[in-house]
């Protein structure tokens, strides 16, 4: 089960929905942005933190702290919308150490074709994965998709 859509730490009770589930003996994820504390987060949950690379305009907001709250199992997610975003996001690999967790590297839709992103990363050696966004292939911007 994948708790996922707009920011769902911003919501009052995400953290009893994610202790809930857990207690159901679910296997469950959380998709967030870097931008919330995650600390509080049940640790039978898997976090999958979306850091904001330059591109998206919302890089200041990134709260590298939560780094200290992920486990073996979490994963740190970059979407990236040109070669400066995937520039940046290799220094960041370096010097966060961000290879101790999956990194999953995934085009911005409609922006960098994933072709291109590929040959960087395959260029480059980087310990990552190319990520696409399934849902965008399969439904395009639908809302509700």
């Amino acid at each position: 089960m994948c708790v996922t859509g707009g920011e769902p730490l911003a919501q009052k009770r995400c953290l009893d929905l994610l202790c809930f589930l857990c207690d159901q003996d679910l296997i469950v994820s959380l998709e967030t942005s870097g931008a919330l504390d995650v600390s509080a987060v049940d640790s039978r949950v898997i976090k999958v933190v979306d850091f904001k690379a330059p591109g998206s305009g919302e890089v200041g907001r990134n709260q590298w702290s939560n780094l200290d709250h992920l486990g073996p199992r979490d994963q740190i997610k970059l979407v990236l919308a040109d070669r400066a975003d995937f520039d940046w996001a290799l220094a960041r690999i370096e010097q966060h150490e961000l290879q101790r967790w999956p990194v999953l590297l995934s085009p911005v839709w409609g922006e960098l074709e994933p072709r291109i992103l590929a040959e960087w990363l395959l260029e480059s050696g980087a310990s990552a994965r190319l990520q696409l966004q399934l849902h965008k292939y399969l439904w395009g911007d639908r809302p509700g998709h």
